[in-house]
This record gives C-alpha cells, sequence and structure tokens, in this order.
C-alpha cells in the first residue's frame, strides 16, 4: 500500500508485484482489478490477502488518516 497525498482513493486495494510485473487487488472482496501475474502466484497473493484481509483494512484506514501504514508478514 501506497499513501498518495492528495489522491483520496475511494476502493481498498494494495499492489503486488510478480518479477517486476504488477498487480492491483481489492481488499473485501479480495481480487485482482488491474494488471497481470500468472495464475499461480495470483492464487498465492490472494490466499495471503484473506488471511491477512483485517491487516490489509486496518492498514488502508491509517493510510487514510494520512499514517503509515503496519508491517504485516509477506507471503512465504
Amino acid at each position: 500500500m501506497y499513501m498518495e497525498v492528495g489522491t483520496p482513493h475511494h476502493l481498498p486495494h494494495f499492489h503486488a508485484y510478480y518479477q517486476g510485473n504488477p498487480a492491483v487487488f481489492t481488499i473485501d472482496p479480495v481480487e485482482m482489478i488491474e494488471g497481470e501475474i500468472p495464475s499461480k502466484q495470483r492464487r498465492l497473493v490472494e490466499a495471503w490477502a484473506e488471511i491477512h484481509q483485517l491487516e490489509l483494512m486496518n492498514d488502508w484506514d491509517l493510510l487514510q488518516q494520512g499514517h503509515s501504514p503496519n508491517k504485516i508478514e509477506p507471503l512465504k
């Protein structure tokens, strides 16, 4: 997630990258809305996001308030 000053976002989402290819996923429900990554990696990101959905939403809320997000355990 990134804070973009002066650019309000209305749809909670996060960015994922695989071998330099970006993708954007919504948080609730978890689904890819932009980009292209291989199916296997897409499923892994979606599974990770479902496990960490509450943390992702909390980070989204922090960003909307102008705060830095908390670290979330990465995909292993």
